[in-house]
């Protein structure tokens, strides 16, 4: 990114989820475009912790902005071995748990049930020495708010609001799935809406009174998008599937946003945080 784009004019860099063990990820196809997004079947491709720590984390310090860690993987140890091992760092001050990640034990998504959920940010909290801890919830979840009031309660200093949609692409000639997984995760433009309503209800019923702020996440292409993310609720924006079509989009982003900022005669973009009409 930072040889098409100056970081230092973007509030944060999330990195891809790094989990215990080296990941190849899912057989190809695992990536396809869809009418007004695209959706991922990775399954979490990445060098793994100490991979990351060897090759990638050396370059944090140059990037001109801070860098947020994420962090991945099928049981509470190994959310805690990685997030340990990184938190405790000196350039890295957030750790994003991605708990959309199958549980091995349940069957089910730490993101899903509040009390594994719980169960797994006391673990996780109770290790990090010198980072914070920002959670990262899916759309799906059957009570986004409720994991919500457990991620805060357990000490999160963000919520990131939200992963991607689990959906099947279909080849209409032979019947099989397009991604060889057989789903993926939905984003861009076509979940906008929906992450929208998300961030909206999350910061009415959970992170206005306790003062969290939300990172509003999905479908942001244009400044009007991410300024609906900041009046439903959201205290920052990030970008994600727009970074394959234009790197630099956030840069235009950026600059819409502070035109937007003066039209509403507000001199920061904060005090348009929640401002929505009803």
């Amino acid at each position: 990114m930072a040889e098409v784009i100056d970081l230092s004019q973007v509030g944060a860099l999330t990195g891809k989820s790094i989990t215990r063990e080296p990941r190849d990820g899912n057989a190809p196809c695992r990536i396809v475009g869809v009418p007004s997004g695209m959706m991922n079947a990775i399954g979490l491709a990445n060098p793994g912790l100490v991979g990351f720590t060897t090759i990638h984390a050396p370059r944090i310090g140059s990037l001109g902005c801070p860098y947020i860690a994420s962090v991945a993987g099928h049981s509470i140890d190994d959310y805690v071995f990685v997030a340990s091992a990184l938190g405790c760092r000196s350039d890295i001050g957030l750790i994003e748990l991605n708990v959309s990640c199958p549980n091995t034990s349940t069957g089910r998504n730490f993101g899903d049930d509040p009390a594994a959920l719980r169960s797994l940010l006391r673990a996780v909290r109770s290790t990090l020495t010198n980072a914070s801890m920002i959670v990262k919830l899916a759309p799906n979840a059957p009570d986004v708010s409720a994991l919500a009031a457990v991620a805060v309660e357990e000490g999160a200093c963000a919520l990131t609001l939200c992963n991607t949609l689990p959906s099947p692409a279909i080849h209409p000639a032979s019947g099989l799935p397009i991604l060889a997984q057989g789903s993926g995760g939905l984003s861009g433009p076509v979940v906008h809406e929906l992450a929208v309503r998300v961030v909206g209800e999350v910061y009415r019923t959970v992170a206005k009174s306790s003062g969290t702020p939300i990172i509003g996440l999905g479908g942001v292409m244009r400044a009007s998008d991410a300024a609906e993310f900041i009046l439903a609720g959201a205290t920052a924006v990030g970008m994600g599937t727009a970074l394959f079509a234009d790197p630099r989009s956030p840069l235009r982003v950026i600059e819409g946003l502070r035109k937007w900022v003066a039209s509403q005669g507000c001199s920061h973009v904060s005090e348009l945080t929640g401002a929505m009409h009803t």
